[in-house]
């Protein structure tokens, strides 16, 4: 699940606990309903998002969509690529302070943000779908290379590599990189600050974002491809 605190202006969404807070239709609701405050809120002027725990995110909910593949699948498609939709509207500047692994479908929420900051400790960032045998459908797609450079997008699809927080930074993957979770989460705090003190009105800094990224939400909205787990994907 999640938390949500308001620290003057800006909103700090914390993916809470020590699991590896993988998202099922229940935590992507939480999610989606303090996104929604923080859009709501008259004062946002940036959000936060970061993690307790080992783990930014560890990507879908595998064991929540095996009880009932065919029926699951299509309702986290749309829920997840709902939510990924919300953060690329949300009227706010957005940072994702990673304070531990962001792996497939933690990696893309973590890109769906404007600004990345990370630990640089043990923690990575990795698109596991080709090491799993699975595709990544285009909406999907659509995020990642709307936010990354084409040889960053080769190494992290194609190469599926393990990014550590120093390799990232170079790949521009991330924006900065912090010695240990406080100042991870500190520095993006204070950034945040600084950037809801521009005092941007929230419709034209979202239609900025939408211009700048063109394309990405119409995809995101439009639920073209099914999610598909192959039987022989190792999960």
């Amino acid at each position: 699940m999640c938390s949500l605190e308001k620290r003057g202006r800006v909103y700090v969404l914390t993916l809470s606990g020590e699991g590896d807070h993988r998202f099922n239709p229940s935590t992507i609701d939480n999610i989606a309903a303090a996104l929604k405050e923080v859009q709501d809120s008259p004062d946002a002027g940036a959000l936060v998002t970061t993690n307790e725990g080992r783990y930014f995110s560890n990507g879908l909910d595998i064991q929540w969509i095996s009880q009932n593949p065919d029926a699951h699948l299509s309702t986290i498609r749309i829920k997840f690529e709902n939510l990924l939709a919300s953060f690329m509207r949300l009227g706010v500047p957005t940072i994702a302070a990673i304070r531990g692994h962001a792996a497939a479908g933690g990696f893309i929420l973590a890109l769906a943000h404007d600004y990345r900051f990370m630990k640089g400790d043990r923690s990575v960032l990795y698109m596991s779908e080709l090491d799993h045998g699975m595709k990544l459908p285009r909406s999907l797609m659509a995020v990642v290379r709307s936010k990354l450079l084409p040889a960053a997008s080769r190494d992290v699809v194609l190469g599926a590599g393990k990014f550590s927080a120093q390799t990232a930074l170079e790949g521009r993957i991330v924006d900065s990189v912090y010695a240990d979770s406080a100042q991870t989460l500190e520095a993006a705090i204070s950034e945040a600050q600084k950037l809801a003190s521009r005092g941007w009105k929230k419709s034209i800094y979202s239609e900025l974002r939408l211009g700048v990224f063109p394309g990405v939400v119409e995809e995101l909205d439009a639920h073209r491809d099914p999610y598909l787990f192959p039987a022989s994907a190792k999960l």
